[in-house]
C-alpha cells in the first residue's frame, strides 16, 4: 500500500512565520509538566529541599493544632519522611523520562521533515542563515554544505529552528539522584531538629532550609536571590498557620 503524501509544510505561512511556530515547539518540548525549572540534578536537589521542609512544616502544624498538650511523635515524622523520599526520587525520575519522550518527538519529528520536505527545509535554512548576515555566494555554501549532511542538518535544525540545546539535558537518573539527596538533607535535618528540640526545631530549621534553597535556586537562575528567599519563607509561614488555625477550628 502506498503512503499517502504528506502534508504541506508551511500550512500556508510564511518561512519566517513558520520558524517562529517551530520556536514555539521547541520551547514546549523543554520546558516541566510544572513550568520551566533549572536542568539538572541541582535542580532537583534544591526543589525536594523546599518541598520537604513545607511538607513537615504543614504536617507539624496540623499535629500542634490536633494535639496541643501531647509531645510530636518522632516515628510518625521519621515515617512521613521515608515516604516523601521514595516519591521525590521516583517523581523527579518520572518526569525526567517524560522530558526526554517529548524531546525525542520533537527529534523524530524533525528528522522525517527532513526526509519528506527537504526543499522547504532548504528554505528555512536560507532564512535563518540570511538573517545572521550570510549573502550570495557564501550563503549558498553554507547551505550546501548543511543539507549534505543529514545528521548535520538535523542537530541545525533542533538548535537553530527550534532553539533546542542538546547538551543541557540530563539523564533522568541524575536528576533522580538529586532528588534523592535533596530530600535526604531535608528530612535528616529536620527529624534531627525534632529530636534535639521538639518545640521550635522544625519549624526552624524549615524556614532555614527553604530559606537557604530558594536563595541557590535564585542565584542559579540569576533572579533576585532576597526576593525570592522573603517570599517562598512568607510563603511557607502563611501555609503552615493557615493550615495550623484551620485545624484548629475543625477539631
Amino acid at each position: 500500500m502506498s503512503r499517502p503524501p504528506p502534508p504541506e509544510h508551511f500550512q500556508g505561512k510564511a518561512v519566517a512565520d513558520h520558524l517562529k511556530d517551530a520556536r514555539m515547539k521547541g520551547a514546549q518540548a523543554s520546558t516541566e509538566t510544572h513550568g520551566p525549572q533549572l536542568p539538572g540534578p541541582i535542580a532537583a536537589l534544591l526543589s525536594c529541599i523546599k518541598e520537604i521542609s513545607a511538607a513537615f512544616l504543614i504536617l507539624y502544624a496540623i499535629l500542634a493544632a490536633l494535639i496541643p498538650n501531647e509531645p510530636l511523635l518522632f516515628p510518625l515524622f521519621a515515617c512521613f519522611g521515608l515516604g516523601l523520599i521514595i516519591w521525590e526520587t521516583g517523581r523527579s525520575a518520572i518526569r525526567g523520562w517524560g522530558k526526554l519522550e517529548r524531546l525525542h518527538r520533537v527529534i523524530e519529528e524533525e528528522r522525517w521533515e527532513i526526509e519528506h520536505h527537504r526543499e522547504q527545509e532548504k528554505e528555512e535554512l536560507t532564512e535563518m542563515y540570511a538573517a545572521k548576515g550570510f549573502e550570495g555566494k557564501l550563503l549558498e555554501e553554507v547551505i550546501n554544505v548543511l543539507m549534505a549532511d543529514d545528521n548535520r542538518l538535523l542537530r541545525v535544525m533542533l538548535e537553530e529552528e527550534l532553539g533546542l540545546s542538546l547538551e543541557v539535558y540530563e539523564h533522568p537518573l541524575k536528576q533522580a539522584t538529586g532528588a534523592f539527596f535533596g530530600s535526604l538533607i531535608a528530612s535528616s535535618c529536620l527529624l534531627l531538629s525534632l529530636f534535639f528540640w521538639p518545640i521550635l526545631g522544625l519549624p526552624i530549621t524549615a524556614i532555614l532550609l527553604i530559606g537557604i534553597a530558594s536563595f541557590r535556586s535564585a542565584k542559579l537562575e540569576k533572579r533576585r536571590q532576597i526576593y525570592s528567599m522573603v517570599w517562598n519563607i512568607a510563603l511557607l509561614i502563611f501555609a503552615s498557620s493557615a493550615t495550623y488555625f484551620l485545624a484548629k477550628a475543625l477539631s
